[in-house]
């Protein structure tokens, strides 16, 4: 199973090499972006829920950025599925269902790592104090590998660009922007409130950003970004046999 797995994660690692500085460089930009805007802004004299604004942003800019990178994957492999057919090869070599979803999967939680890493880099320079909690560290691999198995999920589910392009407008933009991560979800109406927490990026947001900022740790919210990543695993076996068939 792991030679499989090993196989495809090699082969998207190999693709990344050739383009990494661009790639790094580009993803780099928009939370900087946002640093400034806000943090700075802002102003050292607004607060939120008692935190220094720019100390309520960073973990809301990590799983917004990591979401970014992480979902991102379903691009590439729109590309190589419509343009080049890498998928096909996938499926007529010897390799399992579970070990495509694992290899790109884990290559979209590595992308995710390196935004994060520019993040907490910028948190330095910033000057940004963080409180880490041991619950950060399988919050975001649950985060970065939920929005994977999702992005792996809509890959294989639309049919063209224009369909990836949809999903991104009417999901992923909402979801950015209305689940916590640049203000707290208990100020929006009623409505919005009860749609957001049907959606996983606000559980990631809550429980990464009480692990980094010393702030109570729901043990729920951990629970609950789990099934998700759980779900859309299957989803994505599930979106692969459908291609397959």
């Amino acid at each position: 199973m792991f030679n499989g797995l090993q196989a495809v994660l090699y082969r998207e690692l190999h693709v990344f090499s050739k383009k990494a500085k661009k790639q790094i460089a580009a993803s780099s930009l928009s939370p900087l972006l946002f640093l400034i805007a806000f943090g700075w802004g802002f102003g050292k004299d607004v607060t939120v829920n008692g935190l220094p604004y720019i100390s309520f942003l960073i973990p809301g800019l990590i799983t917004m950025s990591s979401l970014n990178q992480s979902y991102g994957i379903s691009l590439e492999i729109n590309i190589t599925r419509f343009y080049f057919h890498v998928f096909d090869e996938f499926l007529i070599a010897p390799i399992t269902h579970v070990e495509i979803v694992l290899g790109e999967a884990f290559y979209g939680m590595f992308k995710a790592f390196i935004s994060i890493s520019l993040i907490f880099l910028y948190a330095l320079l910033f000057g940004v104090q963080l409180i880490w909690h041991p619950m950060f560290f399988p919050a975001i691999l649950l985060h970065t590998f939920l929005f994977s198995t999702l992005g792996i999920t809509m890959a294989m589910i639309v049919r063209d660009h224009g369909s990836q392009a949809t999903v991104n407008t009417f999901v992923i933009t909402p979801m950015i922007f209305l689940c916590g991560t640049f203000f707290p979800v208990d100020k929006l109406p009623a409505i919005f409130k009860a749609i957001v927490h049907l959606m996983p990026l606000t559980y990631s947001t809550k429980i990464i950003r009480a692990s980094l900022t010393g702030g109570i740790i729901d043990y729920l919210h951990l629970v609950i970004i789990a099934g998700f990543a759980l779900t859309f695993f299957i989803t994505a076996l599930w979106a692969i046999k459908r291609v397959e068939t």
